[in-house]
């Protein structure tokens, strides 16, 4: 129960600055909080304020875990079953992050079938969620039909074909193009895939400029005189896609050839959780990250940038770990203020934007040789063994797929990730202390992560909890509190816009795959633990 005089609860640091969290209650109907905001002053300037918050009940904060939950399955006789799970909390609002997913069956005709190919992608919107949901909608058809052209014409290099209308992108799942078998050389799928997200970005970025060239008569070319088209039916539904911003991380796995691939555009993550056999006979859970927060402060895309600009810009394309000191991703879909040459950002404002009250943005003051993000995703191929007796099984073998937007590793790691999916999928039920799950859930890393930002995770005291069905809403509850109610209450209560300064959006979805008896075998060591623990 709360006490009824105020108490300080906890110290977060947001961007160097500490804020406050109090709590108090004057009933326990009616249970508040403090919480230290950022206000305009009487002289104007921002300061500190307390402001008495709600704190909502466990009931309604459970809806919310549970809002965008969803589960799903397939399988093929004779194959793995395949699950998997998605779930998305709100700091914002309107939310920013989105996500997609399509399960795509090979063509009988298809020498290589049967097989299906799984798409699962994460967006992680900024700057608005225009862009975030456009991708939602679209790039795994973009990619798809990447993918078909590299099997039905291996040697044309043929645009997608969708500026000419933007709407032309939202196809329905039915008539999703993919016949024919993917190539199976990695490499050469690697590249389609990068090459179908840069084009889709370019077709994103250009939308308005063909919009005005279509919509400029003799005249206007003449003298030079730019038309209003701010109320064009197609103004703001291509302008705001292209300045707002969106990373985007996309698994795909082709069952058939037995490839998962991952394309990473932004400080999204996937971290993958292969199982192997140890000594002991109980096993053990590798982390496999598989992609690398793309910011400035990942020494691999500072290094790019400085390349890709001339030698004087070295020292501030990339300020405090953002790019020009503004934008925190390096690589993102739309942010055309980081694309478009400065006149082009003028021009399209004035035609767009302005009859709309809603002119566009200078670019950063250090503006000089753009672009300075690009879509291209760095793609990691990882080739899967499912344990089915056959001569290619092995002692590690991969189980599950996690592709999180950066509000979940902003609070977790990489380890921690692999750990609570684990136990989530061994059986684990209730409050387990932190300092406890390693023993239960072993875990070892394959390969470091590279942390984009300027993290300060939050202390190894309190403890886990498994309370949820669903898997990626498990992940979400402890990324924010966890076992420790009170903390989880609180820091949930806080409405937009001041959550945004203790949590971001946050999307999750988990696949996994189960083929038998030999999953329980794996399992059961762990729950054995688990039994003789609590």
């Amino acid at each position: 129960m709360l006490r009824k005089a105020w108490k300080p609860i906890a110290a977060i640091v947001v961007v160097g600055t500490p804020a406050y969290l109090y709590y108090a209650s004057k009933s326990e109907h009616h249970q508040t909080f403090d919480l230290a905001v950022k206000v305009k002053g009487a002289d104007g300037r921002p300061e500190m304020a307390n402001r008495a918050l709600p704190l909502l009940p466990m009931k309604i904060l459970e809806s919310r875990l549970r809002e965008y939950a969803t589960v799903g399955g397939h399988a093929r006789p004779g194959g793995p079953i395949w699950r998997f799970a998605t779930a998305a909390l709100a700091a914002n609002d309107p939310m920013e992050d989105a996500n997609a997913q399509q399960i795509v069956q090979r063509d009988e005709s298809d020498p290589s079938a049967p097989g299906d190919y799984l798409f699962f992608a994460v967006m992680d919107g900024h700057g608005g969620r225009e862009t975030s949901q456009l991708l939602s909608r679209v790039l795994i058809k973009a990619v798809a039909l990447e993918l078909s052209n590299l099997v039905t014409n291996p040697e044309a290099e043929s645009p997608l074909g969708l500026l000419d209308s933007v709407k032309s992108l939202i196809w329905s799942p039915s008539t999703l193009p993919i016949q024919a078998a993917l190539d199976a050389d990695p490499q050469r799928v690697s590249r389609v895939i990068q090459n179908a997200f840069v084009k889709l970005d370019a077709e994103l970025i250009n939308a308005p400029i063909q919009i005005l060239a279509n919509n400029l008569d003799a005249e206007a070319r003449k003298t030079k005189v730019v038309p209003d088209l701010s109320q064009h039916p197609m103004a703001l539904t291509t302008m705001l896609p292209a300045i707002s911003g969106s990373c985007a991380l996309m698994a795909i796995f082709d069952t058939a050839h037995r490839n998962l691939y991952v394309a990473c555009t932004g400080d999204s993550r996937a971290v993958a959780g292969v199982w192997e056999k140890t000594a002991d006979g109980n096993g053990q859970w590798r982390v496999d990250v598989l992609s690398e927060d793309q910011t400035g402060r990942n020494p691999n895309e500072l290094k790019r940038l400085q390349s890709e600009h001339p030698k004087d810009e070295a020292d501030y394309v990339v300020r405090e770990g953002r790019i020009l000191g503004g934008l925190e991703p390096a690589r993102a879909f739309g942010d055309a203020r980081y694309k478009w040459p400065r006149a082009i950002q003028e021009t399209l404002s004035q035609v767009f934007l302005v009859g709309n009250g809603r002119p566009l943005r200078s670019p950063p003051s250090l503006f000089k040789t753009p672009p300075y993000v690009t879509a291209s995703p760095v793609v990691t191929h990882r080739k899967l063994s499912f344990s089915d007796n056959s001569e290619d099984s092995s002692e590690k073998t991969m189980r599950f797929l996690v592709l999180a937007t950066d509000g979940l590793w902003d609070q977790l790691s990489s380890e921690e990730v692999v750990s609570l999916v684990g136990g989530h999928l061994a059986g684990l039920k209730g409050t387990i202390p932190k300092s406890d799950l390693p023993a239960l859930v072993p875990t070892v890393s394959a390969s470091a992560t590279i942390e984009g930002k300027n993290k300060k995770k939050q202390a190894g005291a309190g403890s886990w909890a498994f309370a949820d069905d669903n898997v990626s809403a498990h992940l979400i509850r402890n990324a924010f509190g966890g076992g420790d109610e009170m903390y989880f209450r609180r820091l949930l209560s806080i409405p937009p816009p001041y959550a945004r300064r203790y949590r971001d959006d946050v999307t999750v979805t988990v696949v996994w795959w189960e083929d038998g008896n030999e999953d329980n075998a794996k399992f059961a060591s762990i729950t054995e633990k688990v039994k003789a623990k609590l």
